[in-house]
């Protein structure tokens, strides 16, 4: 690329930033999704939603390439979008090395959350626990806040295998007490403490309960939203995954289960999701194998799907669709 073509394409970008009021700095992409998979540049995973200000910011993991037969997720990943349609990805804002006690450099999924001005990135890392990461914007650059694990093994009591601590969601409630919940296997949760990078210990970690036959086990992947005064929980069941949910009227429960909303997510074993209101409209943000040739259960994609709910409140099934969601403004 010469001169003239770098100098015109930074002009472009600085342009496109300041028309749809994206933080200017570290933009290195910007494109026009053309449906599902929303990102098709590189491979996406475990995605998690933030709405700040006027913007959703989707992070996610990076799978290292397509056809992968192992789990290879070495960073993070920022997105944003005002209008579903036209979409920037900032520059890698963490990496797994950055928890220099991360054992193995694993880059699980992660949930951003902001509080007291600050941005919160609480991420898993497989076998070694769960750490939090602190940024002044929503893009960072992330740090380590504590440089040691928030939650390991020995906080998600009653199972016994070594990955039971990651998917860690972050939520905080009308009274402003923030919550992070997670688990393999079970699904725990703390009171998260004002600095957030801590926990209360006189409430200690709690076992949520899920009241009711459940199609498949609880297998990962919760996230928590609130409409209407219930609380919705949305979690991972079985192997491969489908999505399902249960309610209450109290954010730790007890649940009681509903049914599976989202199916087997193509040709991928996981399906990991994210549930967010933005703009006046309800998406399902998630991940499948359905970059063709090289998509897979380790080589992902993220997607977004409309989520819409009965006159009772409860979840519509998602519709796994190629064209995605319409633009919004």
């Amino acid at each position: 690329m010469n001169i003239f073509l770098k100098q015109s394409f930074a002009i472009l970008i600085c342009f496109i930033s300041i028309s749809y009021g994206y933080a200017q700095q570290n933009i290195i992409k910007q494109w026009e999704a053309k449906g599902n998979p929303v990102v098709t540049h590189k491979f996406t995973c475990d995605p998690a939603a933030l709405v700040h200000n006027d913007t959703l910011f989707i992070f996610t993991g990076q799978d290292a390439k397509g056809g992968l037969k192992f789990y290879e997720i070495k960073n993070w990943c920022c997105f944003a979008t005002t209008d579903m349609k036209n979409f920037i990805e900032y520059d890698i804002p963490l990496y797994a090395k950055d928890f220099v006690w991360n054992k193995g450099e694993y880059a699980y999924a992660g949930h951003v959350i902001e509080q007291n001005g600050k941005f919160y990135w609480y991420v898993s890392t497989n076998t070694t626990g769960i750490g939090v990461a602190v940024a002044d914007r929503p893009e960072g650059p992330y740090k380590d806040a504590l440089g040691k694990p928030l939650l390991t093994n020995e906080n998600s009591p009653g199972k016994k295998h070594s990955w039971r601590t990651i998917d860690p969601a972050a939520f905080i409630n009308d009274d402003g007490q923030a919550w992070l919940f997670w688990g393999n296997g079970a699904c725990w949760a703390v009171k998260l403490n004002e600095d957030m990078i801590s926990y209360d210990t006189v409430y200690g970690v709690k076992t949520i309960s899920i009241e009711g036959e459940m199609d498949f086990p609880f297998t990962e992947a919760p996230w928590i939203h609130k409409k209407d005064d219930v609380y919705f929980l949305t979690f991972a069941i079985g192997f491969p995954e489908r999505i399902a949910y249960a309610v209450s009227d109290k954010i730790d429960g007890p649940y009681t289960y509903k049914g599976i909303i989202n199916e087997i997510a193509g040709n991928s074993n996981t399906n990991h999701q994210s549930v967010i209101e933005y703009k006046g409209n309800w998406y399902f943000i998630y991940h499948n194998g359905g970059i063709q040739t090289d998509g897979g259960s380790y080589s992902r994609s993220m997607c977004i799907e409309k989520l819409e709910f009965y006159k009772n409140s409860m979840y519509k099934p998602i519709i796994m669709t190629t064209k995605g969601v319409d633009r919004c403004d």
